[in-house]
C-alpha cells in the first residue's frame, strides 16, 4: 500500500472510533462512550486494520490491548484528529466574519483561553489596548483551569491563550513574553500564616489542617490530601473556609476576597505570562491582536 492510499483510509469517524477504543481497551467501554452498538464499532477497528494492512489491537478473553502499530495510531491519530478538529471550529469561525465589519455586518471573531483568575490587569491592559484598533475582532475570553489552555488551542476552542510559563508548555505554539511576576500563598485571612510578611514553598506545603488545593491537569489531579479544585469560585470558597491554601502568581490578588490574605514566597519560581498561538495560523485578526499585546 503506497502512502497516498494510507492517508486515503485514515478516515475521521474510523480514526475516532479506534481511539476511544484505545483509551478505554474494553469494546464494550467504547462503544458507550461514543453512544453506538458494540459490533458495527468492531466491524470499523477491523476495517481499519485492513485498510492499513497492520493489527493494531490484540484481542482475546481478558480484554484488548495494543500492538507497536496500535501505539503508533494513538499517539499521531489524536495529534491528526486533534488538527481536524482544530480546523473545523476555526473555518467556522472565519466563516462567521464573512464580509464587511462595520454596522449591520459581521465582525471577526477570536477566542482568548485565560487562566481563571491570573493575569487580570494585563489582560484589562490587552483588551482595552485591542479594542481601540480601528479593525479590532470580538474577543471571547474563555476562563480555564491552571493546564487546560494548551488543549484549547491545539483543538481549536481557542484561537490564543495567556500562558504561564513553568505551568504551561509553549511546544508546538508561537508566543511573545507579555510579563514577569512572582509567586503568592492565597490563605484564610484569619490563619496565623496570613500574619507572616513573607513564606517559603515548605511553610505552606505542609501546614497541618491547610493543605495545598490541588487542580486537574490533563484530566487527572495530582495526589494529596488537599481537595480537588474544579473551578475558580470553589476554591476561593474553601480558601475562605479554612480548608486549604493555593499558590498563585501575583496578578492574583485582583480576584481575593476579603476573608483571603496574600502572602509573597520568598522561594516560588518567577512566572512568565506568554500570549501563545498556533504556529501555523495565518489570522489577519489575530495577527492584529499579537501587535497590540507586544505594544503593551
Amino acid at each position: 500500500m503506497d502512502t497516498t492510499d494510507t492517508m486515503d483510509a485514515l478516515e475521521t469517524r474510523e480514526l475516532r472510533y479506534f481511539l476511544t477504543v484505545a483509551e478505554e481497551l474494553h469494546f464494550g467501554r467504547a462503544a458507550q462512550r461514543l453512544g453506538m452498538a458494540q459490533p458495527p464499532l468492531s466491524r470499523a477497528v477491523q476495517r481499519l486494520e485492513r485498510r492499513l494492512g497492520v493489527r493494531l489491537l490484540e484481542r482475546d478473553r481478558r480484554g484488548v490491548e495494543l500492538t507497536g502499530a496500535g501505539e503508533m495510531l494513538l499517539h499521531e491519530g489524536r495529534a491528526a484528529l486533534d488538527a481536524t478538529t482544530a480546523a473545523a471550529r476555526r473555518t467556522r469561525r472565519a466563516g462567521g466574519a464573512a464580509g464587511p465589519g462595520g454596522p449591520g455586518g459581521p465582525r471577526s471573531h477570536l477566542v482568548l483561553a485565560v487562566k481563571a483568575g491570573a493575569s487580570h490587569e494585563l489582560l484589562h491592559k490587552l483588551l482595552d489596548a485591542y479594542a481601540a484598533e480601528p479593525d479590532a475582532a470580538e474577543i471571547e475570553v474563555l476562563p480555564s483551569g491552571t493546564c487546560e489552555q494548551e488543549g484549547m488551542l491545539r483543538d481549536g476552542r481557542a484561537d490564543a491563550a495567556l500562558m504561564h510559563k513553568p505551568f504551561n508548555s509553549l511546544t508546538g505554539f508561537d508566543s511573545e513574553e507579555l510579563m514577569t511576576e512572582g509567586q503568592i500563598a492565597v490563605l484564610p485571612a484569619r490563619h496565623p500564616l496570613a500574619a507572616r510578611g513573607s513564606l517559603s514553598m515548605a511553610d505552606v506545603s505542609d501546614v497541618p489542617g491547610l493543605p495545598l488545593a490541588r487542580w486537574s491537569r490533563h484530566g487527572t489531579f495530582p495526589p494529596g490530601p488537599g481537595p480537588e479544585i474544579h473551578d475558580q469560585t470553589q476554591l476561593a470558597q474553601l480558601i475562605a473556609l479554612g480548608r486549604t491554601v493555593a499558590v498563585y502568581p501575583d496578578s492574583a490578588r485582583a480576584w481575593l476576597w476579603a476573608e483571603h490574605a496574600a502572602v509573597p514566597l520568598t522561594d516560588a519560581p518567577p512566572v512568565v505570562t506568554h500570549l501563545a498561538w498556533p504556529a501555523h495560523s495565518r489570522s489577519l485578526a489575530l495577527a492584529g491582536l499579537i501587535r497590540t499585546a507586544t505594544g503593551l
